[in-house]
């Protein structure tokens, strides 16, 4: 059985280690804990992790995050993957920092990526990690915020949700979304 995991993004040195990377973040700390590393292949940085008789094809877009339709898409048809084995990671300021949750399906609430995925699907119904970065930024700072870097308070923790993220993907293709839901979604 294979998955998909797209971790959202954006490439190069400048957003590293800013709150939109965190969906970069979680794949790169798993491939790392799986001694593997990621390659350049077609508008993605992509590795692959044997996990329980499972393949998950590990995906870091480099399209932009305002196209990361694109990636999914490709990855999608390449692999031969359907919709509810793809699992997106992505940030999201409505969770409070630290807030981490898997959701079936959903709206953009804004997010760029995640707009555009859903536009290349023409579908919602995805399953995708939320992890809460938080909202605080002054009014018309947003863009500021989610490309900025990690505060002190949050570098604190960081590491310890970045396990949880890791966690759920695990639950979620072994598990299955429903029960990875329950168990995960209450902590």
């Amino acid at each position: 059985m294979k998955f998909l995991i797209i971790g959202l993004g954006n490439p190069g040195a400048d957003y590293k280690n800013s709150r939109h990377n965190i969906g970069f973040k979680v794949l790169d700390k798993l491939a790392s804990l799986s001694n593997i590393s990621f390659s350049s292949d077609r508008y993605a940085d992509v590795t692959n992790l044997k996990f329980k008789g499972r393949t998950l094809i590990l995906v870091k877009p480099n399209t932009f995050m305002n196209l990361s339709g694109k990636a999914v898409n490709y990855w999608m048809q390449k692999e031969k993957i359907s919709v509810e084995n793809i699992l997106v990671v992505t940030d999201d300021i409505s969770l409070p920092f630290g807030t981490i949750r898997l959701r079936s399906k959903g709206s953009d609430g804004g997010h760029n990526g995640l707009k555009d995925i859903i536009s290349v699907l023409q579908s919602s119904t995805f399953p995708r990690i939320k992890f809460g970065i938080g909202a605080e930024f002054p009014i018309g700072r947003q863009s500021d915020y989610v490309l900025g870097e990690w505060n002190e308070a949050e570098l604190e923790n960081l590491d310890q949700k970045i396990e949880y993220s890791i966690q759920m993907i695990k639950a979620f293709c072994t598990l299955g979304i429903s029960r990875t839901m329950n168990d995960y979604n209450k902590k």
